[in-house]
C-alpha cells in the first residue's frame, strides 16, 4: 500500500506540475479512525497529502458530472482538465458518464489501481461491541485497532470486507490513462450472486414482506441516492413538483415508490460498489435489490456495466431478438 501510496503522490505532483489536469480528486487522511475523505487538489505541492488504504471505501465517481456540468446562466461549461483516482467500481462509474455523456473524455485523466478490497467500518465497529476506536491502520494483511483503554486489537483483513468487495468480478480499473502498479488485485468469491439466488427462491410472499420489512427501516433521509455515482440529475424524481411523481411524505406508499424508481433507474447502469448501501444510516439491504437487476441485465441482454465503453446501454436499444416474455 505504501509503494501505491508513494507513486500515487508522485504522479499526481507530475500531471499538476506539467498542467495535464487542473484538478485532481483523490483521498486523504480522515479526521477519524477508519476514514479517509475525498480531497481536490489543484497545488502540486498538495499531493502529498493524497493517500491510498483499505480505508478509500468513497466512490469518487459521484463527484465528476457537477465538476462538468455547464453553468446554468451562461449554459457554458468551464473548460478544465479533471484527473480521477480509482478502484475497478469507480472506474466502471466513470464509463457509465462517458456514456452518458456527462463527462468528456478528453478533458479526464483517469487513474487506476488495483484493488485488493476495501474495509467496512461497521463490520468492525460491530465486532468491538461498542469499544471506542483511538487509532486504527493497516499492516500485513491485519487491521491494528487501538481502544480507548489502549488495547491492541489485530483484525484479519480478509474478515472485514465490504460486501461489495468480496463479489467484486473488476477489481483492476478496466478503462485508465495511468496505472498505479504495485500489489496483485484481489481474487472475487466464484458465486457472486449467491445473495440474489436465495432471495430468488423465496415465495412471493416471503419476498413482499423482506421489502416491506427494509423499506420499513427508511428514513428518507436521500443518502443512497446522494452517494450514488449514477443518481446524477440536478433535479431528482422524487422532489420534482410539476409534475408530482412521488410524494415526500414518510408515507411507506411513498417510500417505496421512491426506493422502486431509484433502483430501476440503476438498471444497466448500477455498478455494484456499495456506495448506497453504506451510506445507509438504518442498515437498509438495498444491495440485494440493485444486484437483482445487475444479475437480469446480465441474464436477458448479455451486458455487464462499465467494462465497455462502446458496447451501448441496454436500455437505451432495441434488438429484434430481445426477450419480450415479461409482456405476456
Amino acid at each position: 500500500m505504501k509503494q501505491i501510496q508513494s507513486r500515487l503522490r508522485q504522479t499526481a505532483r507530475q500531471l499538476l506540475s506539467e498542467g495535464k489536469v487542473d484538478l485532481l480528486i483523490g483521498y486523504r487522511q480522515g479526521s477519524l479512525p477508519l476514514k479517509t475523505t475525498p480531497c481536490f487538489v489543484s497545488q502540486e505541492e498538495e499531493a502529498v497529502g493524497l493517500v491510498w488504504n483499505s480505508f478509500c471505501t468513497n466512490n469518487l465517481a459521484v463527484y465528476l458530472p457537477g465538476l462538468f456540468r455547464p453553468d446554468p446562466r451562461s449554459r457554458k461549461r468551464e473548460e478544465k482538465k479533471v484527473g480521477i483516482v480509482v478502484k475497478g467500481c469507480d472506474c466502471r462509474s466513470v464509463v457509465g458518464h462517458l456514456k452518458e455523456d456527462q463527462v468528456p473524455r478528453e478533458d479526464l485523466v483517469i487513474i487506476g489501481v488495483p484493488c485488493q478490497g476495501m474495509i467496512d467500518e461497521k463490520k468492525i465497529v460491530a465486532k468491538l461491541e461498542g469499544k471506542e476506536i483511538i487509532k486504527a491502520k493497516e499492516q500485513d494483511g491485519q487491521i491494528l485497532v487501538v481502544d480507548e483503554k489502549g488495547q491492541e486489537i489485530r483484525l484479519a483483513k480478509g474478515n472485514f470486507l465490504r460486501d461489495s468487495c468480496q463479489v467484486c468480478q473488476h477489481p483492476v480499473p478496466p478503462l485508465y490513462d495511468i496505472l498505479i502498479e504495485g500489489e496483485t488485485a484481489r481474487q472475487a468469491l466464484s458465486d457472486e450472486y449467491a445473495e440474489v439466488k436465495e432471495l430468488e427462491e423465496r415465495s412471493i410472499d416471503q419476498r413482499w414482506e423482506f421489502f416491506q420489512r427494509e423499506m420499513s427501516k427508511c428514513i428518507r433521509c436521500y443518502a443512497c441516492r446522494n452517494a450514488c455515482p449514477l443518481c446524477y440529475c440536478p433535479e431528482c424524481f422524487a422532489e420534482q413538483s410539476q409534475p408530482r411523481w412521488v410524494g415526500t411524505t414518510d408515507d411507506p406508499s411513498d417510500i417505496m415508490a421512491f426506493h422502486l424508481g431509484r433502483i430501476f433507474h440503476t438498471a444497466g447502469r448500477c455498478v455494484d460498489c456499495g456506495a448506497c448501501e453504506a451510506a445507509c444510516p438504518m442498515g437498509i439491504e438495498l444491495r440485494k435489490l440493485t444486484r437483482k437487476l445487475i444479475k437480469d441485465v446480465e441474464e436477458l441482454f448479455g451486458y455487464e456495466t462499465g467494462v465497455s465503453v462502446e458496447e451501448p446501454p441496454p436500455l437505451a436499444t432495441y434488438k429484434l431478438d430481445d426477450d419480450d416474455e415479461f409482456i405476456k
